[in-house]
């Protein structure tokens, strides 16, 4: 016979009044028994006082104390506005200790749940130098890049009077310039293979998306040396006719020049996507 089966025939007789007062006092104390080892009463720490700690440690460059604290403050008052405030903190104290990934993490959590808070700006701030503090070589992957530099887009673009603004700007041209290099690097590894399409849609993502970088100019220049490759005269002759247009003194206009000069060609205005570059 089961457990529940005996107590469901005991529950068919009648009780005793005293027997069933016995039966649920015992209940109540088997209760109390299981489980007393593990709960555990939290002392009421304030938030003020958690948040006081914090600050002296952070102020005092004490960072993994400032976490332990702040990241105490955030588990007991998450929602307040010590809590605020600290978890903004903790975001930095883990940025000032490398951490990168925890800070990014720390930031990206403050940004959900305060994105329009007086700190959002130094929590994007945050988030774009601890992914910038990643960025590998162009012969590796720039995962970081990108996603720094989109937390510093945002940034310039709602917050363009932020004192981190500035700096969120000069990453913003320095990224640029990394991931163009990385494209070109890989467009000149197809072209060497003879992979022209290829090539051809990293020299075009370059124009296109970095045109405000100092590869622009070399991409034009591929870009006539592929097209040509290819027999595609009248794209070699637009693209060069662009990078004269907008770099007459380029020392890769003057390559380009040469190069269609030598089969009896000349830079000249075309259609297509390249004949819009004109400006």
């Amino acid at each position: 016979m089961t457990f529940s089966a005996a107590l469901a025939g005991q529950m068919s007789r009648p009780f005793s009044a005293l027997f069933r007062a016995a039966a649920i006092v015992g209940v109540l104390v088997l209760a109390g028994c299981v489980g007393r080892d593990e709960f555990v009463v939290e002392e009421a720490v304030p938030a003020a006082d958690l948040f006081a700690e914090g600050m002296a440690a952070y102020d005092a460059q004490r960072y993994g104390d400032a976490i332990d604290a702040f990241g105490e403050l955030d588990r007991r008052y998450p929602y307040s506005e010590q809590g605020r405030r600290g978890l903004v903190l903790m975001a930095d104290s883990q940025y000032n200790l490398s951490r990168w990934e925890d800070a990014i993490a720390s930031a990206e959590r403050y940004m959900l749940l305060y994105p329009s808070s007086p700190d959002a700006d130094f929590a994007l701030f945050l988030i774009g130098e601890a992914h910038l503090r990643q960025v590998p070589d162009v012969t590796r992957d720039q995962d970081a890049a990108r996603r720094g530099l989109e937390a510093d887009q945002e940034l310039v673009e709602r917050f363009p009077n932020s004192p981190y603004a500035e700096q969120a700007q000069l990453n913003i041209v320095a990224v640029k310039d990394q991931l163009a290099g990385q494209e070109m690097l890989v467009g000149r590894y197809y072209q060497e293979r003879r992979d022209y399409v290829a090539a051809i849609n990293r020299f075009r993502s370059v124009v296109e998306n970095y045109g405000d970088t100092r590869h622009v100019e070399e991409a034009l220049f591929r870009l006539t040396e592929t097209y040509l490759a290819m027999g595609l005269a009248s794209e070699a002759q637009t693209a060069a006719a662009v990078l004269g247009h907008n770099y007459p003194n380029s020392p890769w206009y003057q390559q380009a020049y040469n190069l269609l000069g030598a089969g009896g060609l000349q830079p000249r205005r075309g259609g297509g996507w390249l004949g819009g570059l004109f400006n």
